[in-house]
């Protein structure tokens, strides 16, 4: 061991769990230079700063391998919602539309198309255009968390075959290939797809195969929103193990629920194809969220006719009579497609968040609960706030199976992912609870995994899927991203009501070494950045 250092950092006492899976001991870790320099017993650190950790678990810091925190890392220093959970890395570039690669015709497109999920936030220009600018502006502006980007299939669509619903040509497959080529030797991890939003949706099988054998020639992993959750799940999941199967690419199942009414207890055949996928030759993992609601924009019900073109054509088809009518029916009689094949069920639909403020009262209401108090239809209701809106409005929609929720969440594949909306009025509580609610509600109280299994799911695991080969375990030479926390108070506390409540029994995090929470206490230290995947391709 070498000589200690004035930044030395010493956890004495506390219970280590490593993130191999092995029991968690009582000992210490060392912290210097920003890396684990001693684990395990006592060790002798003369110099070292000591924090008493007796009583407290020590674990590598959480990934969460699903974020929506694409602008949030560059406008909200203290990114209070991650890493008071423990997050120390975070993915983003999710669902298959994100603001890069972009031209500045679908920078503007991309801007309003997902401004409930990200919102617009003040002092972030988006004037950079490339994968390698946004990940540059990151480290620019330094980050509280670590960040990992996935190069958005949808959005590199809308670069080269714009949002209509066709067929991609040869030429144009060719142009999207090279995007993504691209996208990988600028340092994104993977890709991500949204296909059940435009327009990443209208890729038929053949192209996504195509463009996944990019993704495989740079050992990244493909992370798709698949085509279904709802009816047709089973089947959408399938497509999805073709495309890794034929194009060879490493699959991970992201935000991999079984929801609506007709999905309950069918987990099980879920967990049962990836299983078989696994035995044939493919290297799957998924995530998953620990409760019920989705979350989304409200604007993502509609069916796909209603988005081709773009948000100017979306509003003028939602002022157009005949186009209402045939949205409507398809929304609440037929189920679009927007809406997973499942006919909407209006109580089932909060409303979360709104960009216009004078909509605000509608925030905390489903919309039936709205058109009831107002006379009105349900699907008038819908078209109106869309309108007024102008498609900003997120919402949570409660389609949630518990029974699905824990059965997916043993699978030894699994990691966790937030898929947490930071923005709006009451965003889903996952986006600051997820963590501490796996560690709390599912392993202390409900015993759904041990403690030392559920770390591998939060930290060495989706680590190993990164390829991250020195992060998420706590052993000598790893980048020493840490996470201290109570086994026996730790609990998320954002509710519904209250979605930005930060989680108990958390007092330490430290990324790269440094603390970002301290004593419970954000430092307004920023020494996470962009990660770069380092691309096979290019070795």
């Amino acid at each position: 061991m070498s000589t200690p250092s004035d930044g030395d950092l010493l956890l004495r006492g506390g219970l280590v769990v490593d993130g191999s899976g092995a029991e968690p001991v009582v000992g210490d870790v060392l912290v210097r230079g920003g890396r684990i320099a001693g684990v395990g017993g006592r060790i002798d650190a003369p110099g070292a700063r000591v924090v008493e950790a007796d009583g407290l678990a020590v674990a590598p810091g959480f990934v969460d391998m699903h974020a929506h925190s694409d602008l949030a890392v560059l406008a909200d220093g203290a990114h209070l919602a991650k890493v008071t959970q423990g997050v120390t890395t975070e993915v983003v570039g999710q669902d298959g539309i994100s603001y890069a690669p972009v031209t500045d015709e679908t920078m503007a497109l991309v801007r309003e198309q997902i401004a409930g999920w990200n919102g617009i936030p003040d002092g972030v220009d988006l004037s950079w255009r490339s994968v390698a600018e946004y990940l540059a502006e990151v480290d620019r502006r330094g980050t509280a968390t670590n960040v990992a980007y996935l190069v958005p299939q949808g959005t590199v669509r809308m670069n080269v075959v714009g949002t209509g619903d066709r067929r991609a040509t040869p030429a144009e497959i060719t142009q999207m290939r090279a995007q993504v080529d691209q996208g990988l030797r600028e340092g994104a991890f993977g890709m991500s797809s949204g296909l059940t939003y435009v327009p990443g949706m209208f890729a038929d099988t053949d192209e996504l195969v195509a463009l996944a054998e990019v993704v495989a020639r740079h050992g990244g992993f493909y992370a798709p929103h698949q085509r279904s959750y709802g009816a047709g799940a089973i089947g959408a999941y399938a497509e999805m193990v073709e495309v890794a199967e034929r194009a060879r690419c490493a699959l991970h199942l992201t935000h991999a629920t079984m929801n609506f009414p007709e999905n309950r207890g069918r987990a099980g055949e879920l967990l049962a194809l990836v299983d078989r996928a696994i035995a044939d030759g493919v290297d799957i993992t998924l995530d998953s969220y620990p409760y019920l609601p989705g979350s989304t924009t409200l604007s993502a019900l509609l069916p796909s006719r209603a988005a081709v073109g773009g948000p100017e054509q979306t509003l003028a088809r939602l002022r157009d009579p005949g186009e209402r009518a045939w949205i409507a029916h398809q929304v609440e009689v037929v189920g679009s497609d927007g809406c997973h094949g499942v006919p909407v069920d209006w109580d089932s639909i909060e409303i979360a968040g709104v960009r216009d403020a004078a909509l605000g009262d509608r925030v905390g209401r489903t919309v039936a609960r709205i058109a009831l108090d107002e006379g009105r239809a349900p699907a008038d209701v819908f078209f109106d706030l869309l309108l007024a809106d102008r498609l900003g409005t997120s919402i949570l929609q409660h389609v949630g199976d518990e029974q699905n929720v824990r059965e997916i969440m043993r699978h030894p594949r699994h990691t966790g992912g937030s898929d947490g909306i930071l923005v709006s009025a009451k965003p889903h509580p996952r986006g600051s609870g997820t963590f501490p609610r796996y560690l709390g509600r599912y392993v202390r109280d409900e015993g759904v995994l041990s403690l030392a299994e559920m770390i591998v799911h939060l930290s060495a695991r989706p680590a190993a899927r990164l390829g991250l080969h020195d992060r998420g375990r706590l052993a000598e030479g790893y980048v020493a991203d840490v996470v201290v926390f109570d086994p026996a108070t730790v609990a998320d506390r954002a509710t519904p009501d209250e979605p930005r409540l930060t989680a108990d029994g958390i007092p330490w995090v430290l990324v790269g070494g440094v603390p970002v929470i301290e004593e419970g206490v954000r430092t307004g230290a920023r020494p996470g950045g962009a990660l770069r995947h380092r691309s096979r391709a290019l070795r």
